[in-house]
């Protein structure tokens, strides 16, 4: 299908020599609403709510330096024989969920050890601020025009995609070409994996896996969605998302098992000791 209309602007605002795009003002809006959430949850639990503010100062640095390396890693033939601050043009996209997700993982491991806090109580906490975070941050994408999926068919169009808003699609017009709003369905899927994710917390599973339910839901959208988009980063002749998205959910099985079998999981999401099987 063939489409023709203008993009809107990147910019949000122009403060003289300053330039703030709508990709940050939404990363950032993101970020702080799922901070919120993190911060109501550790009050109703009885802790520091300051803790995640405090997490917060340095696991988006962690994030963003994360994000920007993992990416820039995949893609270096791009980056060579231009000039050199090119690798640190986030505004530009370019950035990694992956990457940013295990920058804030190693981040908040040794903040956990500073502190003298469970990092699985830390985990369960943050898993619905960091995808609630993730939903509302694939709408930078939308305003960067990035993070699409390959050309939609008359068939797919008239099936599903003419239920979704004009403005939605408009933007999905890329060089005259209708494309899939990949960003859209991961946006729906995470906001489908934040309900879940609440649901779990009111089962009050064991300590540690509503963090390993987070990264399982993200990762089975993660690799089927992945699958569409026409701007994957490659090892060889495999997306590189799809390979870390399988590495994911098997790990997170494995060690959710083990950490059972081993005596690991003793306590429940909200500190209450485990009273059956081994301890």
């Amino acid at each position: 299908m063939t489409c023709n209309t203008l993009p809107y602007d990147r910019v949000f605002l122009e403060l003289g020599p300053f330039t703030i795009y709508w990709y940050g003002v939404i990363i950032a809006t993101g970020a702080f609403l799922g901070l919120l959430l993190a911060m109501r949850e550790s009050d109703r639990l009885g802790l520091n709510k300051d803790l995640f503010v405090d997490l917060l100062v340095f696991a988006i640095p962690a994030a963003i330096i994360g994000a920007r390396t993992y990416y820039v890693i995949f893609e270096w033939e791009r980056y060579q024989g231009g000039p050199w601050w090119d690798v640190f043009a986030i505004w530009e996209g370019g950035i990694a969920i992956h990457g940013a997700l295990i920058a804030s993982i190693i981040t908040a491991v040794l903040y956990a050890r500073a502190k003298n806090v469970s990092f699985w109580q830390l985990a369960d906490i943050a898993a619905p601020s960091l995808i609630l975070g993730q939903a509302i941050g694939r709408w930078g994408n939308f305003m960067n025009q990035e993070a699409y999926g390959g050309p939609v068919s008359p068939e797919a169009y008239e099936n599903v995609l003419r239920y979704v808003p004009d403005f939605i699609m408009n933007q999905m017009c890329v060089d005259g070409v209708l494309h899939h709003p990949t960003f859209l369905y991961e946006s729906v899927w995470n906001i489908l994996g934040l309900i879940f994710l609440l649901f779990l917390r009111k089962i009050n599973p064991r300590r540690g896996e509503i963090f390993f339910g987070y990264l399982i839901w993200y990762s089975i959208g993660r690799f089927f969605i992945e699958g569409m988009r026409t701007d994957s980063l490659y090892l060889g002749d495999f997306r590189v998302a799809q390979l870390i998205s399988v590495g994911l959910i098997l790990a997170s099985v494995v060690v959710m098992i083990y950490r059972r079998k081993a005596g690991y999981a003793d306590q429940h999401y909200d500190g209450s000791r485990v009273t059956t099987g081994r301890r």
